[in-house]
């Protein structure tokens, strides 16, 4: 029998982890990771744990103002995270659950999911059911714009232990996207390409940069345009023979259930953030599942390893090492694959000393 808990309150730190390789994208260069550390304190005495990585240190703070009032709102409740979701996205229906609120109350969820575990002493993918012990990973840690030379020297840091890797597109010409894709695969020859746009293309240009890119083997073109242009996705679906991936905004299950069925995407990568922490993820995997829709995920590996270990169409975990710094135990990678850890929930465990340093309001 699963013990009973009672929320009784939330801790937040915000952090500023620093990330070994600087990622630049189409839209900005991120070279240190913004990451809010949640507790969620029960009466007995069970924590749960969650974290976010929040793009931003002013995205941060409003997100953290935002968790600790939902957070306020539900203390003295039990914890029973598909009941709690819907209360607080009720709650926040005159604001509008997106962006800054989604994921604040998306790391609640997160949170009480882990608590639960942690009661039951089961890993967080056993008690979802899953019985994967490991799911295929590829590094996502780096390979941001840059020139063909410094690409292919990151790649060979970045390969080891991987089969495959991420490549950041979307330089001034096609020509310098095919420079930079074949000198990372140069050298790193047996490695499967993922290449993410960032939706930085306009439909004809992601056309014709798309033909040019499936000629060379890569395994999925991400995010090529806008994420919410559905008929333009589609459009690039449909004519490309390389699938189309897209989902780490997609803001509810819903909107994975419509991208696939409007045919804007061959493949979905939720962000357990945006979808709604573990019980939208699972209602996203569901739908996914009854589509024959293959699933990855989008940033936080730790969490999203026992996600993706429980769910029908499980296809590729995204691996950043951000949270790393601030880890007593990182998720293991063994053999290209990320290994479920066994201890009972997700299995973050902070190191005090770390997050003390990097911690960004000790000032």
């Amino acid at each position: 029998m699963e013990r009973a808990l009672t929320i009784e309150s939330v801790e937040t730190v915000p952090v500023e982890a620093p990330m070994r390789f600087p990622l630049g994208t189409s839209v900005a260069t991120v070279r240190s990771a913004p990451l809010l550390l949640c507790t969620l304190r029960t009466r007995e005495d069970v924590d749960g744990r969650a974290y976010l990585f929040c793009y931003s240190t002013a995205a941060m703070r409003a997100i953290e103002i935002v968790l600790h009032d939902a957070a306020g709102s539900v203390a003295g409740r039990p914890v029973t995270p598909g009941r709690a979701a819907g209360e607080l996205a009720r709650r926040a229906t005159l604001v509008g659950v997106t962006g800054v609120v989604r994921m604040a109350l998306s790391a609640i969820d997160i949170a009480l999911w882990d608590a639960l575990a942690v009661a039951a002493h089961r890993p967080l993918a056993e008690l979802l059911g899953g019985a994967r012990a490991s799911v295929p990973a590829y590094n996502s840690g780096g390979l941001g714009l840059m020139a063909p030379r410094a690409a292919a020297d990151e790649a060979e840091l970045l390969a080891g232990g991987f089969r495959a890797l991420k490549v950041r597109l979307g330089h001034p010409s096609p020509a310098e996207d095919l420079a930079v894709l074949r000198a990372v695969r140069d050298r790193v020859p047996g490695a499967e390409l993922l290449v993410d746009y960032n939706q930085v293309l306009t439909v004809e240009d992601a056309l014709r940069r798309g033909r040019a890119l499936q000629d060379e083997g890569i395994a999925w073109l991400e995010e090529p345009v806008r994420h919410d242009d559905l008929a333009g996705n589609s459009r690039v679906a449909d004519a490309l023979d390389v699938p189309v991936q897209i989902g780490e905004n997609f803001n509810r299950p819903e909107d994975l259930a419509e991208a696939v069925d409007r045919g804007a995407c061959d493949l979905v990568m939720p962000d357990v953030a945006r979808i709604g922490g573990v019980s939208g993820w699972l209602r996203a995997a569901a739908l996914a599942g009854t589509r024959g829709t293959p699933i990855s995920s989008h940033l936080f590996p730790e969490i999203s390893v026992h996600l993706l270990a429980a769910s029908p169409t499980a296809h590729w975990l995204e691996y950043v090492d951000w949270a790393d710094p601030l880890l007593r135990r990182p998720l293991e990678i063994r053999d290209g694959e990320a290994v479920v850890p066994r201890r009972p929930g997700i299995g973050l465990e902070w190191d005090p000393d770390r997050v003390a340093f990097h911690r960004c309001d000790r000032h």
